[in-house]
């Protein structure tokens, strides 16, 4: 099954690869029409503040607990941050944060965790409000919490069972899933299949990894290389359905003879895999296994179903017993290799290209591994009769977090490609590389717009400096002036929320350790161009104050015509990044834009 949202039915495979992170553009068009929609009528109703919730008129909350649920519903990273009408309804004391900004559709970024913050903030000043009585700020936190998260929740609830519903074919990516989760996708081999519930010597089967996410135990013609262990067949997990998945269950010292009496296996027996397509038995030894050194390697070894004692392995049931059967998918199974007392696993960890990128599979000698639960999922055996795989599938709440799973561990695990550009978080707000989109006869390049990016930086040290001399001014006792204080302590209060926000979306990138790109700033660089907003409205609504009428009226709209004049025409000289560039790249003398390229480092 490929990932998909609920809403858009768009289908994304959790892959280890990219296009998880550059998905199909309509997805964010789409999510930000909700978050606008939700902005327009907020932007519209806002002057009704705190009494919106309670009033009877108060449909609005609902209507913002929609858009919400349709907006992470749309992409599934709007769980984050489409939440964004709850600032709208707590920062109402925050003055210039929200008049400025309550009709931009730019509160689509803001976090759980700073939304958090700002209700806090106003339920606490809503509380200190003595004129009231408590239940008052009860009724607050309640018609928050219903309509802002307990409707958006049911509704997103709702979208996923109808998606899990209609959405029920297989794809490519169905060995992401559970076997249990595969039975109720229809095309895949297990959709209505029947099979063996137990499994016997001289089955075929195939092995998954237990987690989220894990693929097929696998193996194939190929060699280790030198240098990495044993010259041996190389093991792998895989995580799509292939002949190379299959393998037979022997019995440790004796071939099985089709004229036998069937005898199923049990927990504490001692096994030997046969791999179907080479012949070559699971195999380990005390060589470093390729990625995790501190485990054994893991080998497909002898010939056609011959090798020696380092083949035998013990079936353990989680939580069996002596003689208990293992059953087909239900039974979780531990391996553990009879001589080298190691465990057999998949750390996750990716092989480079000499085992076409495959997941590891190691031996480890920590036989409490977490991850070194398989089961059975698929069990060829004629002597035994079949039953339906219906007797395994999985509940509507099972699937629903197992998807989610697989969701945020395909985030978590992506790669960059081979000679893909990435960046790291130190490049992004200075605007030192954008991002190549199309590398066709019209190329698209991702670039910030020098002039903003840059003067958000401005505006950045500028706030820190204005906070810092706000602070010192306050401790001496030097006051400003009633009529510039009040306007300083909203612009103050208001930047520092944003600033907040600015810090909450760059700064944990630092400490991520998966593939990062240039858009990742862009939650960030919202932040800061609102910031960058309010210092400039500060400016220009305390200038006449300081001013001659006639000299500020004058200054006034010179500020604004050179803000909105260079805006305006940085646009008009790097609107060719998006819109599509041909001729030669910024770096020959005779390209229209080489003139643009004001950094060494653009690519354009």
């Amino acid at each position: 099954m490929d990932i998909a949202c609920p809403v858009t039915k768009t289908r994304v495979k959790p892959s280890r690869q990219n296009n998880l992170e550059l998905l199909n553009p309509d997805i964010d068009l789409l999510r930000k029409q909700f978050l606008k929609a939700q902005d327009r009528y907020l932007s519209t109703n806002s002057q009704e503040g705190q009494n919106l919730f309670l009033s009877s008129g108060g449909y609005g909350s609902y209507f913002t607990g929609v858009m919400i649920a349709c907006a992470f519903s749309v992409k599934f990273v709007g769980l984050f941050c489409g939440v964004a009408g709850w600032a709208l309804y707590t920062c109402r004391a925050l003055g210039y944060f929200g008049r400025h900004l309550s009709g931009l559709f730019l509160w689509d970024y803001l976090w759980c965790l700073l939304v958090g913050l700002c209700t806090l903030a106003e339920l606490w000043d809503i509380l200190g409000d003595i004129s009231r009585p408590v239940t008052y700020t009860i009724k607050h936190f309640i018609a928050r919490v219903f309509c802002l998260i307990i409707l958006p929740v049911c509704l997103y609830v709702s979208f996923f069972y109808i998606h899990l519903t209609v959405l029920n074919k297989s794809g490519n990516g169905d060995g992401f899933y559970s076997s249990a989760f595969q039975s109720q996708l229809q095309g895949n081999t297990l959709h209505n299949a029947s099979m063996p519930r137990d499994v016997a010597y001289g089955a075929v089967v195939t092995l998954k990894i237990h987690r989220t996410g894990g693929g097929y135990l696998h193996s194939h013609w190929h060699l280790y290389p030198e240098g990495v262990g044993a010259r041996q067949q190389q093991v792998t997990t895989y995580t799509h359905k292939d002949d190379n998945n299959r393998w037979v269950v022997k019995k440790y010292n004796k071939e099985v003879d089709k004229e036998d009496e069937v005898e199923l296996v049990r927990h504490g027996d001692l096994i030997r895999l046969e791999h179907v397509v080479t012949r070559r038995n699971l195999h380990s030894h005390r060589e470093p296994a390729p990625v995790t050194k501190k485990h054994y390697q893991v080998t497909g070894y002898g010939e056609n179903g011959t090798g020696d004692a380092n083949d035998v392995w013990m079936v353990q049931v989680v939580g069996g017993v002596e003689g208990d059967i293992v059953s087909t998918v239900t039974s979780k199974l531990r391996l553990v290799h009879f001589l080298q007392h190691c465990i057999l696993t998949s750390s996750g960890k990716q092989l480079p290209k000499w085992a076409y990128e495959q997941q590891e599979v190691s031996c480890n000698p920590n036989l409490r591994d977490k991850n070194a639960i398989w089961n059975v999922e698929d069990n060829i055996f004629a002597k035994l009769p079949n039953v339906s795989f219906e007797v395994y599938a999985p509940g509507f709440l099972e699937r629903l977090i197992e998807s989610h799973a697989v969701m945020l561990q395909g985030n978590a695990g992506l790669k960059p490609k081979e000679g893909e550009v990435t960046s790291r978080p130190w490049q992004w707000p200075i605007n030192y590389r954008g991002q190549f989109f199309s590398g066709s006869s019209h190329r698209i390049y991702l670039l910030g717009n020098p002039v903003i990016w840059w003067s958000n930086l401005v505006f950045l040290v500028l706030f820190l400096f204005v906070f810092l001399c706000n602070v010192i001014k306050h401790q001496r006792g030097y006051p400003s002036p009633p009529h510039i204080a009040a306007i300083e302590d909203k612009m103050v209060s208001s930047c520092g929320w944003l600033f907040l926000g600015w810090c909450l979306h760059y700064v944990p990138f630092w400490a991520m350790g998966r593939v990062l790109y240039f858009h990742h700033y862009f939650p960030a660089l919202l932040y800061s161009s609102m910031l960058s907003g309010v210092l400039i409205g500060y400016v220009l609504e305390v200038l006449p104050l300081l001013l001659p009428e006639r000299v500020a009226i004058s200054v006034y709209h010179w500020l604004i015509g050179v803000i909105i004049s260079a805006v305006g025409y940085s646009f008009y000289l790097f609107a060719p990044l998006a819109y599509g560039m041909s001729g030669p790249s910024a770096s020959d003398p005779n390209s229209t834009m080489y003139g643009l390229r004001w950094m060494e480092s653009w690519e354009f």
